[in-house]
């Protein structure tokens, strides 16, 4: 009996040893690498694939998410004038982020303050640039009515700053959102450690040398790196991609069915709304 119970302990401590060198190396409770189901090989090793971890995307400033679904898209109501011409059908619309509120003057002045500190207005091809940017004024004006005061002051006044900007063409909103994004995607680098924060400072970008989204991802565009940039543990830094995460996809404009379904306002029923 003596020697079944020496023999269990033995046992016991024989098997608590295997266990606990397990564990100190890579067995069975160490983390695992991600493996692929296709190849089998190890991905995120040292000098191999690298897949960033999924994870939802971040939602930039003023944007709200909009959870997807099926709403019934065009005229709802008799069609008295049998026109015809908006078939009530069914859509459906992924998710997707939206402005909270529209663009509004202060924005897009924002914007046209960037053009004119990268493009430098005493260059005459500079001007252009920065004055097919502004927005037609002209659109206050309307026969048999004096809209004088919004043709002068809408746009400029910091009374109106908060209001939607008008007059822009579809070009320019298109202009915009292609800004919006290199901004956007710009600061998060920098805060990230990517890209070194002197690179927002006023005079480091001029010309056709400004941080562009596109340019970034080919590799067209080098920005002075940042501290996440920097050799560690052996590891050569690796400039971030769209497959990373880290970038944003660009902003467009919505699509009407994105329009019509917001204007649901079902903001209320969303479990990821955005307070920012």
């Amino acid at each position: 009996m003596l020697n079944s119970r020496r023999f269990f302990a033995f046992l016991l401590a024989l098997t608590s040893l295997v266990v606990l060198n397990s564990c100190k190396g890579k067995g069975l409770f160490a983390k695992k690498s991600p493996k692929s189901s296709v190849t089998g090989w190890n991905y995120n090793e040292k000098g191999g694939f690298q897949v960033a971890q999924a994870k939802d995307q971040a939602t930039g400033p003023g944007l709200v998410f909009v959870e997807g679904g099926t709403f019934t898209m065009g005229q709802t109501e008799e069609d008295v004038m049998a026109d015809w011409n908006n078939i009530p059908r069914r859509v459906s619309v992924p998710s997707f982020y939206m402005d909270r509120t529209e663009v509004a003057n202060v924005h897009y002045r924002e914007y046209i303050f960037w053009l004119s500190k990268i493009f430098d207005p005493s260059d005459p091809e500079n001007v252009k640039i920065v004055e097919g940017a502004l927005p037609d004024t002209l659109v206050w004006r309307s026969e048999l009515s004096y809209n004088e005061p919004s043709v002068e002051l809408y746009f400029r006044h910091p009374a109106f700053n908060y209001y939607p900007v008008v007059g822009v063409s579809w070009k320019q909103a298109k202009d915009f959102c292609l800004w919006r994004t290199d901004r956007y995607n710009e600061s998060t680098l920098v805060e990230k450690g990517f890209i070194n924060k002197n690179n927002l400072k006023p005079g480091a970008q001029q010309g056709d040398n400004n941080f562009n989204t596109r340019s970034y991802l080919l590799g067209l565009y080098t920005a002075p790196p940042g501290k996440a940039m920097r050799a560690s543990k052996g590891r050569a830094p690796q400039q971030p991609t769209l497959e990373s995460g880290i970038v944003s996809p660009e902003y467009r404009l919505p699509f009407e069915a994105e329009w019509e379904y917001a204007a649901y306002g079902l903001v209320g029923q969303n479990p990821r709304t955005s307070l920012k």
